[in-house]
Formats: structure tokens, sequence, C-alpha cells
């Protein structure tokens, strides 16, 4: 009888309980550490003048806020929008101002360019990689009426790649919602959508 052969499963075990700790353990620590994070440095905007923890983020945060609701208001829409086409034209700040506001209105505003989720076939005829169709007219860059744009974020990253592919390699996905397509894609296709499904109903 080999002399080891007794420890092995209290060892197995131990290590079993150990990573399923870590499983549990780690994306909430992850989640409050970048909430932490968050909450710093908005706090820390402030901190200069208001040494006070958390009144600043409040402040920035009640600011945004009223920005946002001042700019529903007509009068005050019309008065921002004019301060936002003088940002256009204004040599220097124009490409850094646009492309920010451009970004965050893909994502958010009214003009939003993420909530198209399609399978794109990129790589090979077998190969299909989840994205967001963002653009269907490329006559600009002299490619026809045939083709569109197409991003696919990577796993893990606040990053991605924009393909120019033909319109009969692009499917579109009708099954899931943007939000999911992304965070499916974002995750590298480990998220269980039928599961998180199941636990909002």
């Amino acid at each position: 009888m080999d002399p080891k052969r007794p420890f092995r499963n209290p060892l197995k075990r131990v290590a079993g309980y150990f990573i399923q700790g870590l499983v549990i353990l780690a994306p909430i620590a992850i989640t409050g550490y970048a909430l932490y994070w968050l909450f710093e440095n908005v706090d820390n905007i402030l901190r200069p003048y208001l040494n006070v923890p958390g009144l600043g983020f409040l402040l920035i945060i009640s600011g945004v806020m009223l920005v946002g609701w001042v700019s529903s208001n007509f009068l005050m829409g019309g008065v921002l929008q004019l301060f936002d086409q003088w940002l256009e034209r204004t040599p220097g700040v124009k490409l850094i101002y646009t492309s920010t506001r451009d970004f965050f209105e893909a994502f958010a505003g009214n003009k939003r360019k993420f909530n198209r989720a399609v399978l794109a076939n990129v790589f090979g005829p077998d190969v299909w990689i989840v994205g967001f169709l963002t653009d269907e007219e490329m006559e600009k860059f002299e490619l026809g009426s045939d083709k569109v744009a197409v991003y696919v974020p990577q796993g893990y990253n606040f990053a991605g790649q924009l393909y120019i592919l033909p319109r009969e390699k692009v499917r579109k996905i009708d099954k899931i919602t943007s939000g999911e397509a992304m965070k499916y894609a974002v995750t590298g296709g480990v998220v269980d959508l039928d599961a998180e499904r199941s636990s909002h109903t």
C-alpha cells in the first residue's frame, strides 16, 4: 500500500475548497475594488477644496445629473447645443471633443451604435465572431453599398477591432439583446445567458 495514498483525497478536497472560495470571492473583491477606485478618483477631484470624504463624489454625481436634467429643457438644450457647435469648430479641441462625445453617445446617448448585435464571418467560412453593426454605409470609403462596418469587442478588455465586411458575411442576432451580446463577447463566451435570464425572472 502506498503510504502517500491516504493523503491524496484530503489534499484534493482542500484544494477544491480553495478554488471554490476563490471563484466566489474573486469577482466580489474585483467589483468592490473597481467601485472603490471609481469613488476615490471622483472624490479626489474636489478633495483639495472640500476635504470631506464622500462629499466631492456626491457633488460631482449630482452635478452630472443636473446637467442631464438641464439639457432636457428646451431653452438650456439650445444653449448647450450652441456650446457643442462652438467646440466642434475650435481647432485642436475638435478632434478630442468630437471623438469623446461620439464614443459616449455610441454607448448611452441618443445615437447609440452598440445596439445591433451581429455574428460576423471574418477569419474563415465556418468561423463566426460576436460584434455590433455600427455603420451600413461604406461608400465614403469607396467600398460600395455591399459593405458594412462591424465592431468586435475583445474579451476581458476595453478594446476591440473594426472590420469592414460584405453584408452576406454578417448575420443579425435576434434572440439575445445587445447588452447580453456585449457581455458574452467581453467575457469570452463564459457567461451563461440562460441562467442569467432565469435569475431575473
